[in-house]
């Protein structure tokens, strides 16, 4: 009877000499591979992709009219705790914009939604954003765009919410250390300018303010409340 020679091959016995060439060949074969495939991820992938809790600054080109526009695209908040939300900050010819992209349903598209921003410890605000008229899954708002933008400028953590067409709440928490360079990009893109407050960071914010003064004995407390107090009657009465 024949015996097939891949399976007459298995029942030989290799030499123990070419047992360790054929493995030092196939080892040799994966490292010059592997090698190959970390400079390729190296050479194509964006840098910002490894930064990924950094704010970043793009610029594109809409292939419908060639029009090139340039928007800020915040980080990712933490997997696990809080939902897939991007903020970007966008210049799209000459008009500043606001929105938001999600990784869930918002809304029909060219629908209106709550959506709800806190800037550090201070009050949240609440306005309406849009869908864009070709995602139900993409916001913006252009009426608060800048706002928004002096609003971030100002602080070092957002907080922000959107109510969905099924009255669900998504809820993310995004840093704003690194988020002044790109952001202040696109609005000189947009050859707009920026309030007093947002241009340079102020020297003692509220949420600080808020913070020491909690530290503070009550003595001190009515202290600073007595000379607040007689600030705001020396206002009122200009």
């Amino acid at each position: 009877m024949k015996c097939h020679r891949s399976f007459c091959n298995a029942g030989k016995r290799h030499e123990p000499g070419a047992m360790d060439l054929n493995g030092y060949m196939l080892s040799a074969l994966f490292d010059k591979t592997a090698s190959r495939f970390i400079l390729a991820l190296l050479i194509f992938c964006p840098i910002n992709v490894f930064a990924a809790d950094t704010w970043s600054y793009h610029q594109e080109i809409r292939r419908l009219n060639n029009e090139t526009y340039s928007f800020a695209q915040s980080p990712l908040p933490p997997r696990g705790l809080y939902d897939y939300i991007r903020l970007e900050i966008i210049c799209k010819g000459n008009t500043l914009q606001v929105a938001i992209d999600a990784n869930s349903l918002i809304a029909s598209q060219g629908r209106t939604f709550d959506f709800e921003y806190q800037i550090d410890n201070a009050p949240p605000f609440t306005l309406q954003m849009t869908t864009f008229k070709d995602t139900k899954r993409r916001g913006y708002t252009e009426e608060y765009a800048q706002r928004i933008v002096n609003d971030l400028l100002t602080g070092k953590s957002l907080f922000i919410r959107v109510t969905t067409m099924i009255r669900k709440v998504l809820s993310a928490k995004i840093p704003l250390e690194n988020a002044a360079k790109s952001i202040k990009q696109v609005v000189t893109d947009c050859s707009l300018g920026l309030s007093d407050n947002a241009t340079d960071e102020p020297d003692y914010t509220l949420s600080e303010f808020q913070q020491d003064f909690d530290k503070l004995p009550s003595g001190q407390q009515q202290q600073v409340l007595r000379k607040l107090k007689i600030i705001m009657e020396s206002q009122k009465a200009m």
